[in-house]
């Protein structure tokens, strides 16, 4: 089962936890365990766990965020550092471009064509290569856009998606855990990504940025990395007004594979990840489904790697390559066929079909 994955930090784990994403999971693991405190946890996410999940497609970010203990240090104290550091990022993506790793997926014809050949290749794996891992190019957080006219730039750059909003607030609008609305320059913000077809993650946005933000943006909208507040209160969740909201707007939502967002009361550097299994994040996804009425607003966007590792993951997935299990999960709990195929990717690869159409 091909899968697609809507969110991942890549380049940031690269660049900013210096990690070599070439080698095994394992081998990552063992060379940090040399060093304390270099890293928020165990890794789950490199090139061979990619191919081996048979990942064939995923939503990469421009993270220009820091690693650091203190919550002072973790985000650049000025905006031309974090314009840098995103096309450090961006860099990054390139070079693996240029060397045939992954390949950017920018428009239609693009996407057709990766999507046509990974299929192929799923059909009868042990002839022929495994194509490049297709990646769409996402930023998140808006600290890298200095102005609302820039959006053009970033767009030429590769940029397709923009998550405005990530802890805290921004300088366009409020994110998770700082309760708020668009800030001066937010309108002039998605009223220039409408223009230019970058399109609009709502993901992090705080509930009345959320709003405001559907107010003003009129193209296709998208949540990559989120669960149901129904089940795990907090902001950083949808409730249901929202969820049935992005439904009406044909969005498709990514479950986020972070422990303290799947199981309520669940406890960063507390709790046992014994308790988490990836049986619960298809509670989530039920959920969504049930308010939708189907299974065509369901995907996943893990998040793995995205500031945490393997403690803050359920315990049943080691690497991404585990991703796979999740298949087994919906068909035990009755789902068809081409639903769970929808789920695991062909729900992302239609989105961005009738986006790009």
């Amino acid at each position: 089962m091909l899968v697609f994955d809507a969110h991942l930090d890549i380049a940031w784990n690269a660049l900013d936890w210096n990690r070599d994403q070439d080698l095994p999971v394992s081998d990552i693991r063992g060379f940090e365990a040399r060093f304390s405190d270099i890293v928020a946890g165990d890794a789950t996410v490199s090139w061979p766990a990619l191919r081996a999940g048979q990942v064939s497609t995923v939503i990469a970010t421009l993270l220009p965020r820091l690693h650091r203990k203190h919550a002072e240090l973790t985000f650049y104290q000025s905006r031309e550092a974090a314009y840098g550091a995103s096309y450090g990022q961006l860099a990054y993506y390139r070079a693996l471009t240029e060397r045939g790793t992954i390949r950017p997926l920018t428009d239609l014809d693009s996407l057709n064509t990766h999507q046509q050949e990974w299929e192929a290749y799923a059909a009868d794996p042990h002839h022929g290569v495994q194509p490049p891992l297709g990646y769409i190019q996402s930023m998140e957080g808006s600290w890298s856009i200095l102005a609302p006219g820039q959006i053009a730039e970033w767009h030429e750059a590769g940029l397709r998606i923009l998550g405005p909003a990530h802890y805290g607030p921004d300088y366009y609008c409020h994110g998770t855990g700082s309760p708020g609305g668009l800030k001066s320059e937010g309108p002039a913000l998605l009223r220039e990504m409408d223009r230019a077809g970058v399109l609009l993650d709502v993901t992090h946005l705080s509930d009345q940025s959320f709003w405001e933000a559907l107010d003003v943006y009129q193209g296709p909208v998208l949540a990559s990395h989120h669960n149901a507040r129904a089940l795990v209160p907090g902001d950083r969740q949808l409730s249901d007004e929202q969820i049935k909201e992005l439904i009406q707007r044909g969005a498709v939502i990514g479950a986020a594979f972070d422990c303290w967002m799947i199981q309520p009361g669940w406890t960063i550097g507390v709790s046992d990840p014994s308790r988490v299994s990836m049986q619960h994040i298809a509670d989530h996804t039920d959920h969504i489904c049930q308010l939708a009425g189907n299974a065509n607003h369901c995907g996943i966007g893990s998040d793995l790697d995205g500031g945490f590792g393997k403690e803050q993951t359920p315990h049943d997935l080691d690497t991404i390559a585990d991703l796979q299990k999740f298949a087994a999960i919906l068909e035990q709990r009755g789902y068809r066929a081409e639903d769970v195929a929808g789920i695991m990717y062909q729900n992302w690869v239609r989105f961005f079909q009738q986006a790009w159409s």
